[in-house]
């Protein structure tokens, strides 16, 4: 396959204990795109994000992470959690150190030490997210968007192809929030990262994302009204940028789209036909089966 997509999703479904969590996904991803992934509750957010990690398997379909199988996790994904993977007893420069020394021969040996090239990056990592005056603390000692700092500093010294943010500011109080979301932002139009950003705000995802997807499993197919459903991208949107003015959020469109949003894909009495899903974005594609395809009243004609 010549230039892959950074991510390429194809016919994914997920079932747990018989319950469709994902259902027929397709998504594909290009290089330095910052997609921000939103949904309402139970609809497989998490779950699509863990498939792209390797953390777990599709019951069927397909996962690539530059045109090769997702499989297991491994270097070509990055991963951000709510939750700071931190370990306490290591200093801030040794916790952003601890991937690069890991993956050295002989690193369990107490005499081991970071070679000097890594420990260069990392403190240029730490100068990048503003925290190069940190470098010996320990956690304990830094406030929780300082912590989620170092924690991204710790995904990027392993230099991922991807990199996948799992609700990263839940845990944050609004104003550290916002500043996080600037200093994101400001992070990726410096790198041009591939990110994946999963978020349970609307207002978040639309600030920070260049490609908005909403996966929902209030929608509807020929299956029947009683078929169970899992979730299915039902928007895929090209977002202009929103640069890192907060000021934008303020403004009547911006909150007008928000407002559109909570429709198309969270208000479960308003279900779009699979036929009619806001696939705007260019890379957007859609693999349905024949039973997901007729209308009422249609002859079974499977995909347009």
């Amino acid at each position: 396959m010549s230039d892959p997509k950074k991510i390429h999703i194809e016919d994914v479904y997920k079932v747990y204990d018989g319950r469709a969590v994902l259902d027929n996904v397709d998504l594909c991803v290009s290089a330095g795109e910052f997609c921000a992934l939103v949904g309402p509750s139970g609809c497989g957010k998490s779950t699509l994000l863990r498939l792209i990690l390797g953390q777990e398997q599709p019951s069927r379909g397909s996962v690539l992470i530059e045109g090769q199988a997702a499989g297991f996790p491994d270097p070509r994904r990055g991963i951000v959690f709510q939750r700071y993977s931190l370990y306490p007893h290591l200093t801030v420069l040794d916790n952003v150190l601890l991937g690069r020394r890991l993956a050295q021969p002989w690193s369990w040996l107490p005499w081991s030490k970071p070679r000097p090239d890594d420990r260069d990056e990392a403190m240029d990592l730490l100068e990048r997210v503003r925290l190069g005056d940190a470098a010996a603390k320990f956690p304990h000692e830094l406030s929780g968007g300082m912590q989620q700092r170092v924690a991204i500093a710790q995904a990027l010294i392993m230099k991922p192809p991807v990199l996948l943010m799992d609700e990263p500011f839940g845990a944050l109080d609004p104003d550290t929030r916002e500043d996080l979301q600037v200093f994101l932002l400001e992070l990726w139009e410096r790198e041009r990262l591939t990110m994946f950003f999963v978020t349970h705000d609307l207002e978040e995802a639309c600030f920070l994302g260049t490609r908005l997807l909403v996966l929902s499993q209030y929608y509807t197919d020929a299956r029947g009204a009683d078929a169970p459903r899992g979730g299915k991208i039902v928007a895929d949107y090209r977002l202009s940028p929103t640069g890192t003015a907060t000021a934008v959020k303020r403004r009547d469109e911006f909150k007008n789209f928000i407002h559109e949003l909570r429709e198309t894909g969270f208000d479960p009495a308003i279900r779009r036909h699979v036929k009619d899903f806001d696939l705007e974005h260019p890379d957007s594609f859609q693999t349905l089966t024949a039973e997901e395809y007729r209308r009422d009243g249609e002859k079974s004609a499977g995909n347009p």
